[in-house]
């Protein structure tokens, strides 16, 4: 019996974008004739899309037209905090009549995928928790539709973040009125905002005429990231070993706990460690950890609001939140030199 052949596959925007080796958000900023493409990259995707026969949908161009009350949320599955803030971020797009999409990124999905699934999902905004991505990358995606940048500052980009350069000024105080002088700092290494907390780390010292023995230790934003910086800290004779820490970020602070309770050492009769995002687990009580505070809500509550600004016509902006040192069982007077 004879059987009549499929109908030809449709080229898409993602055959284009393949075509000429660039991604589908910019292949699509060249069909729309939106800015944020060079020449060079729109005489590519042009001459792709000829060649190809592609001619852009104008049922689906409709559709998207069409009000999706979405938002789009990226976020990293191995960051508890940003479970935290998405909790708040789905109240408070609720507040705007809107529902919230996730897009992970994991070991095996990148931001750039999550972040592209998003815009393919019909999603009239997307919230990018701690984004990674470059200027120009991320400028790509905000081309394509609003893009808030929650947790970092990235210029030209709407942006809302906390106040880092005052948090860590804030623990850096706190030691030094418990008499501390030998306050280290393990920083966050690639991860977001690692630079900004660490050169704040520095000027607060400074201020507090100790820069002469402030020092920056490599770590980075884990627990198993700790617990080996804090290994190495208390391996190397060269340096007398510090009265306290300030540590990039709770999940760091709580590896550097670990290890040197397991090395015989007593958090804060030997050593007062201080962490940053005031998370779940620095709340528990058998930790009780220091840390400065990052108002979650505050942060979801804006960065909703930018959002829909952005969707009303507004171009992008800069928010900083303060934060605020709390104090638990991690940190007390300096012990006697």
């Amino acid at each position: 019996m004879n059987q009549s052949a499929p109908p030809p596959r449709r080229t898409t925007l993602a055959d284009v974008a393949r075509e000429s080796g660039v991604s589908v958000a910019l292949a699509s900023i060249v069909m729309r004739g939106a800015e944020g493409a060079s020449e060079a990259s729109r005489l590519k995707v042009k001459a792709a899309a000829q060649a190809l026969g592609y001619r852009p949908d104008s049922r689906a161009r409709a559709l998207r037209s069409l009000r999706s009350g979405l938002l789009g949320v990226s976020l990293r599955l191995d960051e508890p905090f940003h479970a935290e803030l998405v909790d708040e971020i789905y109240a408070a797009a609720e507040e705007h009549g809107y529902e919230v999409v996730l897009g992970a990124v994991g070991k095996h999905r990148s931001e750039a995928r999550a972040l592209e699934g998003l815009a393919d999902s019909g999603c009239e905004a997307i919230l990018a928790i701690a984004a990674s991505g470059t200027r120009a990358e991320l400028a790509a995606v905000d081309a394509r539709l609003p893009l808030v940048s929650l947790l970092r500052e990235v210029p030209g980009i709407d942006s809302v973040c906390t106040d880092d350069a005052s948090g860590v000024d804030q623990a850096v105080a706190h030691l030094v009125g418990l008499g501390h002088r030998r306050i280290f700092h393990l920083d966050g290494g690639g991860a977001v905002a690692s630079a900004e907390r660490r050169s704040a780390y520095l000027a607060a010292m400074e201020r507090h005429s100790l820069g002469d023995l402030a020092r920056v230790l490599p770590a980075g934003a884990d627990e198993r990231e700790g617990a080996a910086a804090a290994g190495r800290l208390l391996a190397d004779p060269r340096h007398p070993a510090p009265s306290a820490l300030v540590v990039f970020n709770d999940r760091c602070a709580l590896g550097v706990v670990d290890a040197l309770e397991r090395a015989g050492l007593a958090v804060p009769a030997d050593i007062s460690v201080v962490g940053f995002d005031d998370s779940q687990f620095a709340r528990l009580a058998h930790i009780g950890l220091s840390s400065v505070r990052q108002d979650v809500a505050a942060l979801a509550r804006a960065a909703i609001e930018r959002a829909v600004a952005r969707l009303a016509g507004q171009g992008p902006g800069l928010q900083r939140h303060a934060p605020a040192l709390v104090v638990r069982n991690s940190t007390g007077i300096a012990p006697a030199s």
